[in-house]
């Protein structure tokens, strides 16, 4: 059998295309990034790095580009699909990132800290920093927010989350970040596909202790699992392990406090944050 034809050798994976195509259009205008940043009135180094790939920049920015360039519906339509790309994730978490956009309904236990899809900028660039910096740093943390364009929109598939006290009590430094990571899962609880509990300590010892555990619902009606600890993270697919750990997870909700109730508790912890910046 012959070789397949390249057709235009650019790349097939949707973050490093948009980087080629922004390359490109701005070539066929014969604009410099100093020329678009005036006319934009964003930041030529912004423009840098969106060509270069270490960002894929805000919905704004690209919008504004679109209607630069003429290119309105098609390179929006690959920002979306640069913002759902896997491989901007580390490889280890890139077949769950994967069945993660493609779920019909997802419940999550959190044991110390947010669940990815519900953090802030700040809190996210705060949980990993430990682990990587520079410009890696960046593009993980516009990965993890770019995954929560998953829970928007009229057709966003349900989701339940448990938080453990743990994570409302585990604060990050900048006082003012934390606030505004409370505030957001306040905001977060009240929309209609958004389901919040909190697990108070005095619910005592239970099945899910040290392990965050998230649950996939998936099209063909499999329900897939995935947990992860300090040292490693595991998908898990094999029917036997999703319900043992399903079992779990149902009888530690009889344990949490009711939404509302939850809400409640949040307001208390949000109340007790110092209103100054930290120093």
């Amino acid at each position: 059998m012959p070789p397949r034809r390249v057709v235009t050798g650019r790349s097939k994976e949707p973050r490093k295309r948009f980087a080629e195509e922004l390359r490109l259009l701005r070539a066929q205008k014969g604009d410099s990034l100093r020329k678009l940043g005036e006319v934009l009135g964003w930041d030529a180094s912004l423009f840098g790095k969106m060509e270069s790939g270490k960002t894929i920049g805000s919905p704004e920015v690209v919008e504004a580009l679109a209607q630069h360039y003429g290119a309105q519906e098609w390179l929006l339509t690959l920002w979306e699909l640069a913002v759902g790309d896997p491989t901007q994730f580390l490889e280890q978490y890139r077949r769950y990132m994967v069945l993660e956009q493609e779920a019909m309904s997802l419940w999550q236990y959190s044991v110390s800290a947010p669940p990815g899809l519900l953090q802030t900028p700040g809190y996210a660039r705060e949980a990993l920093t430990t682990g990587v910096k520079g410009d890696k740093l960046d593009q993980q943390v516009e990965a993890r927010i770019g995954r929560q364009k998953l829970l928007e929109g009229d057709d966003a598939p349900p989701f339940r989350v448990i938080l453990s006290e743990a994570v409302l009590r585990t604060r990050l430094r900048d006082s003012q970040e934390w606030r505004k990571q409370l505030e957001y899962l306040m905001e977060a609880a009240e929309r209609p596909n958004i389901t919040l509990h909190v697990l108070p300590f005095s619910a005592g010892p239970h099945g899910l202790m040290n392990t965050d555990t998230m649950f996939l619902r998936l099209l063909d009606g499999r329900t897939v699992a995935y947990t992860e600890n300090d040292d490693r993270g595991e998908l898990i697919e094999e029917n036997g392990r999703v319900e043992g750990l399903q079992r779990r997870y149902d009888a530690m909700r009889d344990l949490a406090l009711s939404p509302a109730e939850s809400r409640k508790y949040i307001i208390q912890m949000l109340e007790e944050v110092p209103c100054e910046p930290s120093t």
